[in-house]
């Protein structure tokens, strides 16, 4: 069932346009507490010609540090190489950027994924699996259908000392 969930996101992500798959990533870090729970945590940057980032968010409430973004839409079986991470890491480079999350509905390639483990940046690669993972675990794009709860005596709460 989990499978079938992840096909579905993944499958709805691919049809729609860049700019959405753009903003659902930033959507997806703001529910998964960066930026801190103001209104104003992300700024969508995802402009034809935009350095090669996509978008950047605070990583904190208060803007501390940025974690700048970039996502591809690819079709299944078209996996990032590591020409465009190494795009990608030049344009953290350029900015002065410490920190950055490279999303794909697709898969890295091996040589990609190398790539980023010996970087003075800290780059996060998600790919599709995990991006429908966490978009299921944050709720984004997903909506529970049925919830069962269960409660039981706290026995905790009833001990004196």
């Amino acid at each position: 069932m989990l499978a079938a969930l992840r096909g579905e996101l993944l499958e709805r992500i691919v049809q729609n346009s860049p700019a959405f798959f753009e903003q659902l990533i930033v959507d997806l870090l703001v529910a998964m507490g960066y930026g801190g729970s103001h209104k104003n945590a992300a700024e969508q940057l995802g402009r034809s010609g935009d350095g090669g980032v996509d978008g950047v968010i605070n990583e904190d409430r208060l803007g501390l540090d940025r974690i700048y973004v970039q996502a591809k839409r690819y079709g299944p079986g078209n996996q990032v190489g590591r020409p465009e991470v190494n795009a990608f890491v030049g344009s953290l480079v350029g900015l002065g950027a410490t920190k950055g999350v490279f999303v794909t509905t697709s898969t890295f390639s091996q040589p990609a994924k190398d790539f980023v483990k010996h970087l003075a940046q800290r780059v996060i690669l998600i790919d599709g699996i995990e991006l429908a993972d966490l978009l299921i675990e944050h709720n984004v794009g997903v909506r529970s259908y049925r919830v069962v709860e269960f409660k039981r005596l706290d026995e905790d709460f009833f001990a004196e000392e």
